[in-house]
């Protein structure tokens, strides 16, 4: 969009674009619900950052979730800090595109949201998301403790398994600890919300993901 040519890999850290050191403004509340969009959140609530494409349609996927606080949406898994969308979709920031999800364990586990996130896009495309390409559409999932990532890979292998069962190719999600999550400008967040004839390019397989959606007690 910004750029005649863009790479599909992730650029190193020594090769990202060097960013800035202040944040970008945004906004304060969520546009569906008015809750913090920074926090402070409520006690005992977790999160989860989730890279599924274009992260307008996305983060739509679980502000509609019941057990769900609070999304936003930003960019994560780059090297370039405090980056702008413009940036990011240079594909030379290393981030991409990701949503933010507070959510509450008592009332929607995480593996729900992993069940929502496999069965919200193909997984199996690589630096891309149906017409959307580029290293910003990748799939990713970036885990907020080691409970986290062990439910991450078990759901991959999964997913895996009953997507060779349908003749789909292998899973490319990244899967690795988060890193620090940039949000994105105010006009991103809620996109849909506040554009409801706005662009989403998401489309999953159609292939049901086989893991629980137990909530804890």
């Amino acid at each position: 969009m910004f750029f005649s040519r863009k790479s599909l890999e992730v650029p190193s850290a020594a090769d990202a674009l060097p960013g800035r050191a202040t944040e970008l403004p945004t906004a304060k509340t969520h546009f569906v619900n008015g809750h913090a969009l920074k926090g402070p959140y409520p006690a005992g609530l977790e999160t989860a950052i989730f890279g599924l494409g274009c992260f307008w349609g996305a983060e739509r996927k679980f502000w509609e979730m019941d057990g769900v606080y609070v999304t936003a949406v930003g960019y994560a898994g780059g090297a370039t800090p405090n980056p702008t969308y413009e940036e990011t979709c240079s594909g030379r920031t290393g981030h991409t595109e990701a949503v933010l999800v507070v959510f509450d364990p008592g009332k929607v586990s995480y593996d729900a949201l992993l069940k929502t996130f496999w069965e919200s896009h193909d997984p199996t495309q690589g630096m891309r998301q149906g017409n959307d390409i580029g290293t910003q559409y990748r799939s990713a999932i970036y885990t907020q403790s080691d409970a986290q990532l062990k439910a991450a890979l078990a759901s991959k292998a999964a997913y895996n398994k009953a997507l060779k069962d349908k003749r789909y190719g292998s899973i490319t999600t990244e899967i690795a600890p988060a890193g620090p999550f940039y949000f994105a400008e105010d006009y991103h967040q809620q996109y849909l919300a506040k554009n409801p004839a706005g662009y989403c390019g998401l489309g999953g397989t159609g292939v049901s993901c086989p893991i629980g959606v137990g909530v804890s007690a």
